[in-house]
């Protein structure tokens, strides 16, 4: 996991959120992950492009 930390604090809650979801199962795929956080936070579509390039760059 990267450790840089998002700005604001639902985005936080966000990578929190999505990261337990993947200790639960870690075969979910990540575009339902980052588009169901974006919902239950109310995340705007500039912090979903931000999840997404997030969860890119720890891919790598």
């Amino acid at each position: 996991m990267a450790t840089i930390q998002p700005k604001g604090e639902t985005l936080r809650q966000a990578v929190r959120w999505i990261s337990e979801q993947l200790e639960e199962d870690p075969d979910r795929k990540m575009s339902g992950l980052i588009q169901e956080a974006c919902a239950r936070f109310n995340l705007t579509p500039k912090d979903e492009v931000y999840l997404i390039s997030f969860y890119k760059a720890d891919d790598t």
